[in-house]
């Protein structure tokens, strides 16, 4: 059993205003996908400028942020939400969804696919293999804050979290940064390095998120607020992570059986 690093959230303070290591990851995913994205626009034939890629960025980052804040108010907190749709600003008491980033991200990248003219897909497979970046990060982030701890168990390396009690636990926000952030991260970044076919960079996301993310639920304690929602075992997390697997998997199946395979829209946006 280890103890849980008592790391202070708050990066530091100046005067009354405090950085949050927490809002630092998310800085550090932007600036760290900024870079690798201008990297590879500056490739020959990529079809992007680093002008691009900033609007690009910033395009996505409010899509995460917009929409990972109201996806979690619709998605865990819906009769609070409800009961005082004002607590959607109170952003200092956290609460962030992924899926409701991925679908504010979504629109935020048509947006700017009509405002460029590029396909929308073509978009979304130059920008994905960055998306774990953040994941990671983000799981960082909540590792430091001590929260969305694991489910009691005795493994050899469990954790004693303060805001948890005094049970051990899995580490859980580790396992996802691994698999979610690191891992992913190198799939999609080996995959994409060559032409694809265009939506499979995209694809490959959507199967390897949902499939990481499925396999974490089984250490990670369900939200209190909602629990287990089917057979004592089924989370929020498995239900929204279940259509990802399935759309990327028929969509890789779909694309890779067809006679012919065009060239990725990395290179053709």
């Amino acid at each position: 059993m280890i103890q849980y690093p008592h790391i202070n959230p708050i990066a530091f303070q100046i005067g009354p205003l405090k950085v949050h290591w927490y809002g630092i990851m998310y800085l550090l995913a932007f600036v760290t996908a900024w870079l690798l994205a201008v990297w590879r626009a500056r490739k020959p034939r990529s079809g992007w400028t680093s002008d691009q890629v900033g609007d690009l960025i910033l395009y996505a980052a409010l899509g995460v942020l917009i929409g990972g804040r109201l996806g979690y108010m619709l998605f865990y907190a819906l009769p609070d939400f409800i009961h005082n749709p004002l607590i959607v600003f109170r952003v200092w008491d956290g609460g962030m969804s992924f899926h409701g980033g991925l679908l504010g991200v979504l629109f935020a990248l048509w947006l700017f696919s009509r405002k460029v003219k590029k396909s929308v897909w073509g978009v979304t497979d130059f920008i994905v293999p960055m998306v774990p970046i953040g994941l990671g990060l983000g799981r960082l982030g909540n590792f430091i804050n001590g929260e969305l701890w694991g489910r009691v168990t005795h493994v050899p390396w469990a954790m004693i979290f303060p805001k948890a009690g005094l049970l051990p636990r899995h580490p859980s926000q580790l396992y996802e940064f691994l698999l979610e952030g690191v891992t992913l991260f190198i799939i999609l970044w080996w995959f994409s390095a060559k032409p694809r076919p265009r939506f499979a960079v995209s694809a490959l996301f959507l199967l390897g998120y949902g499939c990481f993310r499925f396999f974490c639920e089984f250490f990670r304690q369900p939200d209190p607020q909602l629990g287990f929602l089917a057979f004592g075992w089924v989370t929020m997390g498995q239900i929204l992570s279940a259509p990802m697997i399935i759309v990327g998997a028929f969509c890789l199946w779909w694309i890779y059986s067809r006679k012919s395979v065009t060239k990725s829209t990395r290179l053709d946006p």
